[in-house]
């Protein structure tokens, strides 16, 4: 049997995803669990460790642009620096995600590192939010129930002289000036250089190997993701997929992201017997579970975990609910959005992730108020 380009990238796709779930399992990295600590106990190892993934990306990023290995600016998965500006999409979505990644005890990614743990509340949690993503993906959800108000809110960069919402060329079209290049990594470099000088100054992060480890490596299955689909390898997927049999219609240059392929994932399992439904996002989910499975398996932390009372479900399963219709809305996670697409410098991404934070702690205070009045 040939070994085909297509089946070589997922296979890849998924060797990534294991060692992003095992050291994310290794590491504790959690996003949610980075709004916790800074909210309620004033530390910010985690949430550095957060923006230390994003600086990795986007150098990573513009190391391959600046090369010519990589273009963001053609079609991609979600459409990141698209000019359409759906700013209400984003700040809801965010805002809709970050309560539910609170209720279900952590973020798409964390859901899935942790089920390869043997929490079985995650399990719940992910079903869930399969449930809710394949809805806004493959049925008529989103376009009855959103779209009629997307629609009307999304301001078109183009007609005023923006060709996309990537940073620098939002701040060349502000300063009349033309978009380069240039301008692009000029902008980028100082971006990361901003971030890492945040992350660095704290001794939260700096005194925490897991914060440099974990950051990084999460950081850097963004940057090869990107590679994977953008790449030469990338380019000769999408010639193959062109005229392919049982290849997804979706063979997109894309990086990690933990929300779309919830739904990608129910869809298959709909249909288990097409393997053209088996896609990037379906083999990163897998891989990312298993490769947390064996670091559990391999180190003995494997346990299995349930529910403490009927609340502590419904709050879970709501919680999946809220991520899976709002990472779809929002088009990206904390992991898609707040990482992969800040390595795009998307002002939507930007946007989003912030959307996101408020939406996490806010529901984290609601959630301790509530705690001390039942007290």
């Amino acid at each position: 049997m040939e070994f085909t380009i297509h089946q070589q990238v997922l296979l890849a796709v998924f060797a990534v995803g294991a060692v992003l779930g095992a050291v994310a399992n290794k590491t504790n990295f959690c996003t949610m669990g980075a709004v916790s600590d800074w909210v309620n106990i004033g530390d910010t190892g985690r949430m550095r460790a957060w923006v230390f993934s994003m600086a990795i990306a986007l150098i990573g990023v513009l190391g391959l642009e600046a090369a010519g290995t990589l273009n963001l600016y053609g079609e991609t998965f979600p459409p990141y620096r698209t000019s359409q500006f759906a700013w209400l999409r984003y700040i809801l979505g965010g805002l809709l995600f970050g309560i539910g990644m609170t209720l279900g005890s952590g973020c798409g990614s964390k859901t899935v590192v942790r089920i390869g743990g043997g929490n079985a509340k995650s399990l719940t949690v992910l079903l869930f939010g399969m449930l809710a993503a394949y809805l806004m993906m493959w049925t008529t959800l989103f376009e009855r129930a959103f779209l009629p108000w997307i629609q009307p809110t999304t301001v078109d960069l183009a007609h005023y002289g923006v060709p996309n919402q990537e940073l620098s060329s939002v701040l060349a079209g502000m300063i009349g000036m033309k978009a380069s290049p240039a301008f692009h990594l000029v902008v980028g470099a100082a971006v990361a250089v901003g971030m890492l000088a945040f992350v660095f100054r704290s001794s939260d992060f700096r005194g925490r190997r897991d914060n440099i480890v974990g950051g990084a490596m999460v950081g850097l299955a963004v940057v090869a993701g990107w590679w994977l689909t953008g790449g030469p390898w990338g380019r000769s997927w999408k010639e193959f997929a062109a005229f392919a049999v049982n290849v997804p219609s979706r063979v997109q240059t894309q990086s990690y992201t933990f929300v779309s392929p919830m739904g990608d994932t129910a869809r298959y399992l709909l249909e288990p017997a097409n393997f053209a439904l088996v896609n990037f996002g379906v083999m990163a989910l897998a891989g990312v579970i298993a490769g947390s499975l064996i670091y559990a398996i391999a180190t003995r932390t494997f346990r299995i975990e349930w529910f403490v009372s009927t609340r502590d479900f419904v709050s879970h399963a709501l919680g999946g609910v809220l991520m899976g219709a709002g990472g779809v809305l929002a088009m990206g996670c904390t992991v898609g959005q707040a990482i992969t697409g800040m390595s795009t410098l998307a002002i939507g991404s930007m946007l989003t992730f912030l959307a996101i934070v408020i939406g996490s702690a806010g529901t984290m205070k609601f959630l301790y108020w509530r705690m001390a009045q039942e007290a």
